[in-house]
């Protein structure tokens, strides 16, 4: 991520889910234009007293923010996907925020066989896959399925690498892609990939 954001020249970036703005202030000291929402209130309100200049504002990948805010040469979104209740819609949103050609880095918490077996043989199912955990998480990926979500949505998937010290027991995956240039080899999302909110 260092070498994408160093290249020289103003580009425009996106933080979906900003939280307290320190990844979008990061991004800013590198000399990307940046805006970024995030659902909390008092996070977004936290961001702006701590980064003025920024354009951070409540929102989430539930709303229509290539509307609101165009499209950005980089999209970020850390460890947001699984909080969600319809991670299909904030795939969608990456990919429609991203311009033409622009890159997603996008974070998750990492699980697999060896990962999900070692928590439970050392009992430690019930800690990690906290029940009590008010706005916890709530889907649990793998590479494999990560993947499986960000293609499609249309974005190529460049990389995913997980991160730990023992790569079986990552604590987390981030992923690279890349929303495809017009008129290339890879088919964007199809109309019967359109994602809706359904109220219950």
């Amino acid at each position: 991520m260092a070498a994408l954001v160093s290249r020289p020249g103003r580009h425009r970036a996106f933080d979906l889910g900003c939280g307290n703005g320190a990844v979008a202030h990061w991004l800013a000291g590198k000399g990307w234009e940046v805006a970024g929402v995030d659902p909390s209130k008092s996070g977004i309100a936290s961001a702006s007293r701590s980064y003025p200049g920024l354009r951070l504002e409540q929102g989430s990948c539930y709303d229509d923010l290539a509307a609101r805010f165009g499209q950005f040469e980089l999209v970020v979104s850390l460890e947001v996907v699984e909080h969600l209740f319809f991670p299909r819609i904030w795939a969608q949103r990456v990919f429609e925020l991203l311009v033409p050609g622009g890159t997603a880095i996008v974070s998750t918490p990492y699980h697999g066989y060896w990962k999900n077996l070692a928590l439970a043989v050392t009992g430690r199912m019930d800690a990690h896959f906290c029940a009590l955990w008010d706005y916890g998480h709530i889907k649990f990926w793998s590479a494999a399925t990560f993947g499986t979500l960000l293609s499609e949505a249309g974005l190529r998937v460049e990389r995913i690498e997980r991160v730990g010290r023992i790569s079986v027991l990552a604590k987390a995956m981030v992923a690279s892609v890349i929303r495809p240039e017009a008129g290339s080899h890879f088919f964007g999302p199809s109309t019967d990939r359109t994602v809706t909110m359904v109220s219950r």
